[in-house]
């Protein structure tokens, strides 16, 4: 039986951004592409840590790499409040990672680490040809990639014909794991033993031939990243590793080294993050505009992190609705809103959902309703099928009345703090809400489905990664999107994010269509 709950809500449309008009119009003149979906253009609202006081200059001077063995592995550490340091930008900056297609030593669980012994397989070909369509009509100045054969390959094939050069980093190689490079699964465990476990189990703090591989790729991605912005582009392609892509990732938005093996870099995943100027100088603002857009279907079975998961949410934003520019509280799905929410529907087709959380509001209602129908459909496909049928009920321990006017049209200068505090209280209870629906002991393989506003959506990611609320300018969630969570440690341990902004689904329907303005630059 499929459950859908109402426990949360907003009154406004489903592309939210906490933006600076000046950050707009940077973006604007920087001309940057969309990357990961085909046949559209990028909508220019980003979501930028803007909040007032909690404005942040980020400083790598004091890495957040220290994870104690005493700290229970499976959860992060307490709230984040590490920052990391860049230079001043003068245009915005939009950079697109790619990890490389599948390799020889990937196909065989190989650890691979920097050595350079591995080839693409015909499958890793394959996804680097699917990238480079994704990516196809992105206009990029500049490639930067691993010298590694692997990623170097990928970077060839996804650039294609264009004109500009292929830079090639040595500091953009894969992580350096020593001794263990070379080695099977069972072959570590068998030589290394204590080691090989503190690799799978605490990374950060893992050591062999006297290096901290993780820490070490850390600062090393920081390096990166002062020469990538430094370039004199706007738009940048970087194809290089799993490992060292999650690192980049990370560093970006100033998380530490608890964060490894936690945002998940699948082979020739897609990661895009924004990065635009402060009118006054200083360290540029983030914002992870997508991660791990992947050739394959985000939902597809395979593990999270080397670990099987058998608990996972789905964070699902509702199509877009008829009030693009109206005061209306609640309003229903347009025609656009109508095709996002069938089309996240059949690619949740092969999920056996158990329960569906939804907002009361009518928008979130009705994407839920639609995916609820196609898991029955799933069910009814032979002649003798019994259908299943859905029960609607309310959650009561949620307020519906958010005060979100100045959220109308997704258009917002600044929040105001305490607004901000409002959503952020409220989507923490509704986290919480959805971990106790997943750890519904009689369901072993349970996967939750949670509908609601993009806003509501990006407070649920932030409390899973355990964020503040300062965090949630950091991340941007389109209508129609989801993003994946799984669970290897259950419920109440780590989570671990197998996508973010995830739109490949709904093809030329991810991006509402507008009609731009004389004065508007199209991306």
């Amino acid at each position: 039986m499929i459950i859908i709950h109402n426990i949360d809500t907003d009154k406004t449309e489903p592309t939210v951004t906490i933006h600076l008009l000046t950050a707009k119009k940077t973006m604007l003149s920087a001309g940057l592409p969309l990357a990961g979906s085909n046949h559209h253009r990028i909508n220019p609202t980003l979501f930028f840590r803007t909040i007032s006081s909690s404005l942040k200059q980020l400083d790598t001077s004091s890495p957040s790499s220290s994870s104690t063995a005493d700290d229970d592995d499976r959860k992060l550490s307490s709230p984040v409040t590490g920052t990391a340091s860049f230079p001043p930008l003068k245009v915005g900056k939009r950079v697109v990672l790619v990890r490389h297609g599948q390799s020889t030593w990937n196909a065989e669980g190989r650890i691979q680490g920097s050595s350079d012994y591995s080839i693409l397989t015909q499958k890793g070909e394959a996804q680097a040809e699917t990238s480079r369509q994704m990516l196809v009509d992105d206009s990029f100045d500049i490639c930067f990639s691993s010298p590694l054969k692997r990623s170097k390959r990928t970077a060839d094939v996804i650039w294609g014909s264009r004109k500009a050069e292929i830079l090639t980093d040595y500091d953009l190689r894969e992580i350096d794991l020593y001794s263990f490079q070379g080695l099977l699964k069972h072959e570590g465990i068998e030589k290394y033993g204590p080691a090989f476990r503190q690799w799978q189990k605490d990374a950060p703090n893992f050591n062999i031939d006297g290096h901290y591989p993780v820490r070490e790729l850390w600062d090393r991605a920081s390096s990166c990243w002062k020469k990538i912005l430094v370039h004199d582009s706007g738009s940048v392609l970087v194809v290089a590793h799993n490992a060292v892509n999650q690192a980049l990732v990370a560093t970006a938005m100033g998380l530490g080294t608890e964060y490894f093996r936690v945002l998940l870099q699948s082979n020739c995943g897609v990661s895009v993050l924004d990065f635009v100027p402060r009118p006054d100088g200083g360290s540029p603002y983030i914002c992870l505009n997508r991660l791990n857009q992947t050739p394959g279907s985000p939902i597809a079975g395979g593990s999270s992190a080397g670990r099987k998961a058998s608990k996972r949410i789905v964070l699902v934003c509702h199509g877009s609705t008829q009030a693009s520019n109206s005061d209306a509280d609640d309003t229903s799905m347009d025609m656009l809103g109508t095709i996002q929410s069938q089309k996240t529907a059949e690619l949740l087709l092969d999920l056996n959902v158990k329960s569906i959380i939804s907002s009361p509001r009518i928008a979130p209602t009705e994407t839920a309703n639609a995916i609820a129908r196609v898991q029955e459909a799933a069910d009814c496909l032979g002649a003798d099928c019994v259908p299943r049928y859905v029960e609607t009920k309310q959650l009561k321990d949620l307020d519906e009345s958010v005060n979100a006017s100045s959220l109308q049209s997704g258009w917002v200068n600044e929040f105001e703090d305490e607004l901000l505090t409002e959503i952020w209280d409220r989507s923490g209870t509704a986290w919480k809400s959805l971990l106790d629906e997943l750890s519904n002991e009689s369901e072993p393989d349970n996967i939750v489905v949670a509908v609601g506003h993009p806003i509501i959506n990006i407070g649920l990611l932030t409390h899973c990664l355990n964020l503040t609320k300062d965090w949630m300018g950091s991340f941007h969630l389109d209508a129609g999107s989801i993003t994946v969570i799984d669970f290897p440690d259950g419920p109440f341990g780590r989570g671990v994010v197998r996508c973010i902004n995830y739109s490949a689904h709904l093809g030329r329907w991810s991006i509402p269509i507008t009609r731009p303005t004389q004065d508007d630059e199209e991306f």
